[in-house]
């Protein structure tokens, strides 16, 4: 499959492609004339990076994870830990940014108050 096939085949771009073989999330073989080639299952490969990008995680870690992604897009209990360790990662910005939120919507209503009591 050419590359050109290959993005129209999973609505990704040609040089997203390209950053995926580049991170070595993607195998592809070259042709004598140097044309880059894919395989059958490069299209399946492609849908389960933008996955887990989508969970994201980024490209290190989902080169790391990629082989033990099974066909249902679930991933093997080895690397639980590690989908695990990204959520708590994720809990942790949730609640800093709630706490910024909050801090900054006391700034907002103490504004607020201090220019209606001048008026």
């Amino acid at each position: 499959m050419k590359i050109g096939e290959l993005a129209a085949a999973t609505d990704t771009s040609v040089r997203l492609l390209r950053y995926y073989e580049e991170q070595g999330l993607l195998a592809s073989y070259r042709l004598d004339s140097g044309h880059r080639r894919y395989d059958d299952s490069a299209p399946a490969t492609v849908r389960r990076i933008r996955a887990l990008l989508d969970a994201g995680l980024p490209t290190r870690v989902i080169r790391d994870l990629l082989p033990c992604v099974r066909q249902d897009g679930t991933v093997a209990e080895c690397k639980l830990e590690t989908l695990q360790e990204h959520l708590r990662g994720l809990d942790d910005r949730i609640t800093a940014l709630s706490e910024t939120r909050t801090s900054l919507a006391g700034l907002i209503s103490a504004t607020r108050t201090h220019a209606s009591a001048r008026t």
